[in-house]
């Protein structure tokens, strides 16, 4: 699995959180959790605060980028969906389990989700959800 963002990409702003680190591009930003974390509704209202410093007046996309195993609480989806500026969702990951769990989010979320194995794919589809809105 290739995990490593665009070469040429900057990085606006990298957090780090004590569940793992958010990187905050231009239109899009990237979650990478910490082994055993987990994203409860109060972190994850620290991931919708980030997103509103960086996006308030604009589209953006989010990618989960699951390099280690981690606990989410799925009902944080419906505050998500919520996030009319957010576009597009991304899971990437190469684990049989995550594949299983996205089904289960999908079922909260109820709107752009997808899974994919390589980052590059992934951020090409995000790209193109936030423009084409």
């Amino acid at each position: 699995m290739k995990v490593r963002p665009v070469k040429n990409k900057i990085i606006v702003r990298e957090y780090i959180l004590d569940i793992g680190k958010i990187q905050v591009y231009d239109d899009y930003m990237v979650s990478i959790f910490n082994e055993g974390s987990t994203l409860t509704l109060e972190r994850a209202y620290q991931i919708i605060g980030i997103a509103e410093i960086h996006y308030r007046e604009r589209n953006f996309g989010y990618i989960s980028l699951r390099k280690h195993s981690y606990a989410i609480d799925p009902t944080i989806y419906t505050y998500l969906r919520e996030l009319e500026n957010l576009r597009a969702m991304a899971i990437v990951s190469v684990k049989e389990i995550d594949m299983h769990n996205f089904k289960v989010e999908k079922l909260f979320y109820k709107k752009n989700m997808k899974f994919f194995i390589e980052f590059e794919n992934a951020l090409s589809w995000v790209k193109r959800r936030v423009k084409s809105k």
